[in-house]
């Protein structure tokens, strides 16, 4: 069995991650969404929040898990036996931080690959960032996030 990982924060998960996540489940027999603990950022979502928003927005894709995890990554990788790595690049800045993490992976865990699938082009300039900071003034979110994560954001923003 081919299996990957997809690790990000997903504060909140955007269209251009289920995009990503889409496209990687029809590659690998098993994707795990890695959803990032990271306690240096101060997330709208908890991480809980966030597990149960990836977990309704890819409901429809039968060999997807997520889970949480905090560390690093070349480590629940080894847990979770996967052999692949993968990363969404947007723009070239994108790619250089990505190799130099895809770099550091493979020397801290050789059999470890990365593979990059860059994004929709109607995803490009999209970020859960972005998306946040449209959503806390009232703006349309629509073409940035999945419906039952929209609603979610709302409440969060009331």
């Amino acid at each position: 069995m081919k299996k990957a990982v997809y690790p990000g924060s997903f504060d909140p998960v955007t269209l251009g991650h289920v995009d990503i996540i889409e496209r990687a489940s029809k590659l690998f027999d098993k994707l795990i969404v890695a959803v990032l603990k990271n306690e240096s950022k101060a997330p709208l979502f908890t991480i809980n929040e966030r597990v149960e928003l990836l977990q309704q927005v890819l409901g429809h894709l039968d060999n997807i898990e997520v889970i949480s995890f905090e560390g690093l990554l070349v480590d629940f990788v080894k847990e979770y036996k996967a052999s692949v790595v993968v990363r969404g690049l947007r723009a070239v800045t994108d790619f250089e931080y990505e190799i130099q993490m895809a770099q550091t992976n493979k020397v801290l865990l050789p059999e470890i690959d990365t593979i990059f699938l860059t994004t929709n082009l109607k995803y490009s300039y999209l970020s859960s960032t972005i998306a946040k900071e449209v959503a806390r003034f009232g703006g349309e979110t629509k073409a940035f996030l999945p419906e039952y994560v929209r609603d979610k954001i709302k409440e969060k923003y009331k």
